[in-house]
């Protein structure tokens, strides 16, 4: 299961079945001076999976997860947002072509409470503008109750309601991770992408994890970069392997188990079955 040669050729075998996914990255280069990050790398997300990204350290996940998310701009290859180039993709666009994102630390804001930190997450819906919260007209207020609303519920999704006027630096770690999963879901993202979501967390939280990912299909695609293999086998629907920054399979769970080159490169003949 590999990568085309080049971005014109066809999907890779691996991605053949996927119709018409709703955000692909197709041949993408990355080199910080002499050191190739990635090489001809393809990822195309289906609507309503959840899409893993596994490698070893130093595969280039945290690189394409940041070409995903525009931090980092590819030397070569292309971005295609619901089959539509994407010709210069920033951070601060990502919430209004309705993508949303969780890093690998929490990045709460430690002056805000923790409702009005999701309500950060939730301000693309805002429909005042700064005009109007300046001068506190009453569409301003309205805004504000419909965006404590949104907020809410997204924390109540999470069961992390009652935490809302807390500050984030009082909270335990995996609450705080929560209360970050909360701000990208008030978004309402037709795509979430996730970092390393299960970093910190016990057992029973990467459980919780796991059954909170996979209620989100119904309304959003996921892209997870995560090392914790038992979390993405238990919830990815696709698996995108890469190993010194090149794509060596693609496939279901099953399939990327059985692959002999992933097991060379990351899963270890544990993985087998």
């Amino acid at each position: 299961m590999t990568v085309p040669a080049s971005p014109a050729d066809p999907p890779p075998p691996g991605a053949t079945a996927l119709a018409d996914p709703v955000f692909t990255v197709r041949g993408i280069g990355v080199r910080f001076g002499g050191l190739v990050a990635l090489d001809d790398v393809y990822l195309a997300v289906t609507p309503g999976q959840v899409h893993g990204v596994i490698g070893p350290n130093g595969a280039g996940k945290t690189t394409l997860f940041n070409v995903c998310c525009g931090f980092v701009r590819p030397d070569t290859g292309t971005i295609a947002w619901k089959g539509e180039p994407v010709r210069d993709l920033r951070p601060h666009r990502l919430a209004g072509m309705g993508i949303a994102r969780t890093l690998q630390g929490v990045g709460l804001f430690s002056g805000l409470t923790v409702a009005e930190n999701v309500m950060v997450g939730a301000d693309r819906h805002r429909r005042a503008g700064f005009g109007a919260a300046l001068l506190a007209l009453p569409r301003s207020d309205r805004d504000e109750r419909r965006l404590r609303e949104t907020a809410l519920a997204a924390l109540a999704e999470l069961g992390a309601e009652t935490y809302a006027d807390r500050l984030p630096g009082s909270l335990p770690y995996p609450v705080r991770k929560r209360v970050a999963l909360a701000r990208a879901l008030a978004a309402q993202p037709e795509l979430l992408l996730l970092d390393e979501p299960a970093s910190g967390l016990g057992h029973d939280e990467m459980a919780e994890l796991s059954a909170i990912i996979r209620t989100l299909t119904g309304r959003m695609s996921v892209v997870l970069v995560e090392h914790h293999m038992d979390l993405v086998m238990s919830v990815c629907d696709r698996i995108t392997v890469l190993d010194f920054g090149r794509v060596v399979a693609v496939g279901s769970p099953d399939e990327v188990c059985d692959d002999p080159a992933v097991i060379d490169a990351y899963l270890g003949e544990e993985a087998t079955r």
